[in-house]
């Protein structure tokens, strides 16, 4: 098999796998935290709050990239390439796999949380590893799809770092009722996390399940609002 076909079919792999990516990333720095948690430090919580605002930040990217994508494009699908128009405009028109910006910003946050170089390093190239290929084979699909229209806007298009003087207005009204489908799940997943990190330290430190209000409270409130969500849903497919 040559390299651009082996490319494609391993990308094709890692994209049905990719939302473990995360699980695993998680439980990799839960044990890092376990044997290395620093020390104490009064000024940590403040810092961890920047780190929410980055991981808020690829939340709020996710958000904006569904909201206006096409129908049937940017999906969570995961057993083959799904893609019924060219996404150009709004976030598309900044940056080829906005989605993908938005995860690494998402995971970021949490990796930050470590404060360790190294390991923030490992998780960067861990994570461009594995997305190089999913990219390559997506934009294999897509280049076989649209092809002229295609290779014009990849032309002018970044493919993962933004080029925010190229933003177009989205030419899609954003679509709310997909974005609370296709989302509301990271409404656990994020506060989640930081609360796991946040209670792993401290007893790595202390000895005791005690981790900063903040994030048990954030958890709480943001959980509630997903089983609301999750309820409105459950009784919207009965209706």
């Amino acid at each position: 098999m040559a390299l651009i076909e082996e490319w494609e079919h391993r990308g094709q792999q890692l994209f049905r796998w990719r939302g473990q990516l995360p699980v695993l990333f998680l439980l990799t720095e839960l044990l890092f935290l376990w044997f290395h948690p620093g020390r104490e430090d009064p000024a940590f919580f403040f810092r961890t709050l920047f780190y929410l605002l980055v991981s808020l930040t690829g939340f709020f990217i996710r958000i904006q990239t569904v909201g206006h994508a096409h129908e049937r494009t940017s999906g969570r699908n995961r057993e083959e390439q799904v893609a019924d128009a060219l996404n150009t405009s709004g976030w598309y028109s900044m940056v080829r796999h906005p989605l993908y910006v938005g995860n690494f910003l998402m995971w970021l946050g949490l990796v930050l949380y470590t404060e360790n170089f190294w390991f923030i390093l490992f998780f960067i190239l861990i994570y461009w590893l594995y997305y190089e290929r999913i990219m390559f084979a997506e934009e294999a699909f897509l280049r076989r799809k649209f092809g002229e229209q295609y290779l014009k806007w990849a032309e002018k298009t970044p493919a993962f770092l933004p080029r925010f003087r190229h933003y177009r207005k989205a030419d899609t009204s954003f679509n709310k009722k997909r974005v609370l489908r296709a989302e509301y799940h990271i409404l656990l997943e994020i506060p989640g996390g930081f609360l796991l990190l946040e209670t792993v330290r401290q007893y790595a430190l202390t000895g005791t399940f005690a981790p900063h209000p903040f994030w048990l409270w954030f958890f709480v409130v943001c959980a509630v609002i997903w089983v609301l969500f999750r309820i409105r849903f459950k009784l919207f497919r009965r209706c």
